[in-house]
């Protein structure tokens, strides 16, 4: 990696820590939000928030954003690909990606993918604790 790759995977380090965490409007005050207060941009004619008043959260503004060369990235300067079978490994540069292991995929192709991905040089973000096969045949007790 270049010394100018790993500065704006710095920066982009430092800017999300300022960054502020993004809220829809009155997720505070109302019950129904405060389980899934996720970003919604406020569009009301008089909503505060809009209109950038002191004393209310802060709106999503494309100031906030990373540098474009990192955006997307792992933090380790890798570009992240979510694997489903052991065939989706096949076109990959170990160089270059880190593998994700997908959320829908079972414990025996979990194990079958993790073996692969290690042969071939591949680094897993989310390997889970895999339990070796117990000796009477059954994957992870």
């Amino acid at each position: 990696m270049s010394s100018d790759f790993e500065r704006l995977l710095r920066l982009r380090s430092e800017m999300n820590k300022e960054r502020p965490e993004f809220l829809r409007h009155l997720w505070w005050k109302k019950p129904k939000f405060k389980n899934e207060p996720k970003w919604r941009k406020p569009k009301g004619i008089d909503n505060k928030m809009r209109r950038q008043l002191k004393g209310f959260p802060p709106v999503v503004k494309i100031g906030y954003r990373g540098p474009s060369l990192v955006r997307g990235l792992h933090p380790t300067g890798l570009k992240p690909v979510v694997v489903h079978n052991v065939s989706e490994l096949e076109g990959l540069n170990p160089a270059t990606t880190i593998i994700y292991i997908s959320g829908s995929v079972g414990l025996r192709k979990k194990v079958e993918i993790l073996s692969a991905a290690s042969s071939k040089g591949f680094r897993v973000a989310n390997p889970s604790r895999v339990v070796q096969p117990s000796a009477t045949g059954g994957v992870g007790q």
